[in-house]
């Protein structure tokens, strides 16, 4: 059975190491045919650890790699090649063997230029302490460019002709320029000229293999493929809490739409990744924040970013994750990291409902996507919420897992002790019950309706 990897929380909690050992040989179990990447593109930041003391933080290779498992960046995905380049290499120096080999690229995948990034940190800086705590890699800016100019936005299917790419690269630096306030061509000092830019971008088509929409039903006939999801649930760009959010689906839709045009609709389990603590890097809402977390249980590949700002952590968020799960039309079973923490901060709790100046909040509600207005206005009510209603499961990491599978509804079937595939403990069944609900259905991307974020005011009225 094939398996979708969503974070249910705002990022970090566990997907690359989960994928990882999903990957991992089993005996009498079928090796997995591919990771398939769905959302987001080069911000992603999975860390995966190895017995052998190996470490990378997976970006646009799937983290399954170690384990030989091809990539396939589907047509949902932002693909960066110089980025792509930089990860190649740090793999290859980890002894994996001709990394661009594993990538498969779907052709109408969007690729991110130098110049979206460029944007992205400039209106970052523009904003000031208002920062929406974004990445500064020009994912926001690849998706609204793509929105607001479609058939102009770079795809990687463009990088075969050089012609075709220069002419779109050109307009891409060019408006964007325009919009920052800056002649056409004006680039800042770090942002490389048009010709080497092309140069990298063909280099990327001569060394991965570009493939159209045939590729992905051969890939789910050769056997079980791993969905692996970007950030978390509580960032989608609809569903998160207005303006700390990404401009990408976070949620299993784009996996499912991508099971459903391959003729394998709802063939994957659904598997929804948690901590036993909750985490987000930079500003936005996180109502069980507790400092002395990080003190206890130190993060070692988690720490302030340049553009997001701090890591930050809080008791488990059950009211937020309950939401998650709920926005994204239910989960089939949770995979719970960080089951070894309790045994060291003693005063882990879970939070199950907020006081807020309106009263006792138990539940987040849930409404279909699309207000921006309504999802700013739950914002403002999470920063000042309270917790309340404490739960303490104590050090035995199975009061853990029972307490969040209640709390969730649905059953832990892969516990995590420690960061690598040895640490893992899959308690998956032979045939997995589905836990969804009629009330939990399916999200759509808004993008299907034509309307952008431009319309529904999601893009900054900042001026730089």
């Amino acid at each position: 059975m094939h398996t979708i990897v969503v974070d249910l929380g705002y990022g970090d909690a566990g997907k690359g190491t989960v994928v990882d050992r999903l990957c991992a040989p089993g005996p009498g179990a079928p090796p997995v045919a591919a990771v398939v990447r769905f959302n987001g593109g080069a911000q992603a930041a999975h860390n995966v650890l190895t017995g052998d003391g190996r470490h990378h933080t997976f970006a646009q290779f799937g983290s399954g790699t170690f384990h030989g498992v091809p990539t396939h960046l589907s047509r949902h995905m932002l693909v960066d090649p110089l980025a792509l380049a930089t990860e190649a290499r740090h793999l290859a120096s980890l002894g994996v063997p001709d990394p661009l080999s594993l990538l498969t690229v779907d052709r109408r995948a969007l690729l991110t230029a130098p110049y979206h990034a460029a944007a992205n940190r400039a209106r970052e800086q523009a904003r000031g302490p208002a920062r929406h705590g974004s990445c500064g890699m020009g994912i926001g800016e690849t998706a609204a460019y793509a929105l607001a100019h479609p058939s102009d936005a770079p795809t990687a299917g463009d990088c075969l002709s050089r012609t075709v790419l220069r002419r779109k690269l050109a307009l891409l630096r060019d408006r964007l320029s325009e919009q920052l306030g800056s002649p056409p061509g004006a680039l800042p000092p770090d942002v490389p000229p048009l010709d080497p830019c092309l140069d990298a971008f063909a280099a990327f088509a001569a060394h991965v293999t570009l493939v159209d929409d045939t590729h992905l039903p051969r890939l789910l006939r050769r056997g079980p493929v791993v969905f692996e999801g970007a950030q978390g649930v509580l960032l989608d760009e609809w569903h998160g809490f207005h303006p700390y959010t990404t401009w990408s689906t976070t949620t299993f839709a784009n996996a499912e739409s991508l099971l459903a045009d391959a003729g394998q609709p709802r063939a994957a389990l659904r598997l929804g990744v948690v901590r036993t603590y909750t985490t987000r890097h930079g500003p936005g809402p996180l109502v069980t924040e507790d400092p002395g977390i990080l003190t206890a249980v130190p993060e070692r590949h988690n720490g302030h970013g340049r553009w997001q700002g701090p890591f930050r952590a809080g008791h488990f968020d059950a009211p937020a994750h309950a939401y998650a799960a709920e926005v994204c039309g239910g989960v089939d079973a949770l995979a719970l990291t960080h089951l070894d923490a309790p045994a060291h901060h003693r005063g882990l709790r879970i939070a199950h409902a907020y006081r807020t100046d309106d009263g006792l909040i138990r539940r987040i509600p849930a409404s279909p996507p699309g207000d921006l207005t309504r999802q700013q206005q739950l914002t403002a009510t999470l920063l000042t919420a309270r917790p309340t209603h404490w739960q303490t499961p104590g050090p035995d990491p199975h009061a853990w897992t029972q307490a969040i599978g209640a709390a969730l509804a649905a059953p832990v079937i892969l516990e995590s002790y420690g960061p690598t595939a040895a640490d893992k403990t899959d308690r998956r069944p032979t045939r997995p019950t589905r836990t969804r609900t009629p009330a939990h259905r399916p999200v759509s991307d808004r993008r299907d309706t034509g309307k952008s974020k431009y319309v529904s005011g999601k893009v900054s009225g900042v001026k730089v």
